[in-house]
């Protein structure tokens, strides 16, 4: 499944107070963890990142601290709750990297996974446990599984997908240039290195971002191959049209390029520009006298896609359903025509 389908599929799981563990499978970098983290946020639910490899089965299990009392029999021990499990409320609890963590570990994880308790403590009713790991495919420092583990999840398998992250990328304000390059190329979206040590992924395009806003190198993120790929495709951003003035409705005289990359380039940046939705009628109509079928289709899928993310779909639908050019372009859900 792509990023998108699985939030949608842990959505209806919290929605639907279904308590059973899930394993969510996939390569570093692909965006397994923020997902989750984002839905904890969206749906207001507390969140816990518990990293099993980084404890010991004692720090799971919890401490025993003797009793001393005229009442129990000798010997007798307490087992005292880590502070970092969840006590109250409603949460997801996920339990990143789990495949990272050694046999002895994972063995500890089977209670808590299967039962939602290990030894006197309990997982609160609200709480969900979720957790993902790398394959060993993908080069990570992994260990095998244990069957009885393994058998003790719903497990969902999780691949890279370009449209998911440019939805992704108008949300967190990615600088134009990257999405642009990534349309243009996005078989780089995600593409590991076993000679490099930095390689693309939706994670280190991100920081790429970061760096290119204030003017550093992205290699450090991306690599040195991807990173001189992405300053030759900089090259084209000399090329294109004055996007303001189209923005502006000032282009009547503008044209849009013939060259494939430029098209890319000029597209991408009225995508990422347009933010109010006379800007985006504006856009549109220029497009189609300029542009072909295909272009025109593009433009209009994301800025209905951008416009949901921000939760303005009624007020951008307001605007383009009155316009009759525009009804054949929303094949892609028929999202305006519904509102």
């Amino acid at each position: 499944m792509v990023p998108s389908e699985l939030e949608e599929f842990l959505d209806k799981v919290i929605n639907s107070s279904l308590n059973k563990s899930i394993m969510i499978w996939g390569a570093p970098g692909i965006g397994k963890s923020s997902i989750v983290q984002s839905l904890a946020i969206k749906l207001n639910l507390q969140f816990i990142d518990l990293r099993l490899s980084q404890l010991a089965p004692t720090d799971l299990r919890g401490l025993p601290v003797p009793i001393h009392s005229s009442d129990e029999e000798e010997g007798t021990v307490k087992w005292y709750k880590p502070e970092f499990l969840p006590q109250s409320g409603r949460g997801i609890l996920f339990l990143d990297e789990i495949n990272m963590a050694p046999p002895a570990m994972q063995g500890v994880a089977q209670q808590l996974i299967l039962d939602r308790k290990i030894g006197n403590y309990k997982v609160p009713e609200g709480w969900f446990v979720f957790a993902a790991g790398n394959r060993k495919e993908d080069k990570a420092s992994v260990f095998d599984m244990p069957a009885p583990l393994s058998n003790r999840f719903l497990h969902l398998f999780v691949e890279t997908n370009f449209d998911c992250f440019k939805a992704y990328s108008f949300k967190k304000n990615i600088c134009e240039e990257i999405i642009s390059f990534l349309s243009f190329r996005p078989n780089l979206l995600h593409k590991f290195s076993d000679h490099e040590m930095a390689w693309p992924s939706p994670r280190t395009w991100e920081l790429a971002s970061d760096l290119y806003k204030i003017n550093l190198p992205i290699k450090s993120a991306v690599g040195e191959s991807v990173a001189l790929e992405f300053e030759s495709y900089l090259e084209v951003y000399g090329k294109i049209p004055d996007l303001k003035l189209i923005i502006e409705g000032k282009a009547k005289s503008i044209k849009f390029p013939d060259e494939i990359s430029c098209k890319w380039a000029t597209l991408t940046g009225l995508i990422t520009r347009c933010n109010k939705p006379n800007e985006v009628l504006i856009v549109f109509n220029w497009l189609f006298g300029n542009a072909g079928e295909e272009w025109i289709q593009l433009f209009v899928s994301d800025m209905v896609d951008k416009f949901e993310k921000k939760r303005q779909l009624a007020n951008l639908s307001k605007i383009l359903v009155k316009e009759k050019a525009i009804q054949k372009y929303m094949i892609k859900k028929n999202e305006l025509l519904k509102k």
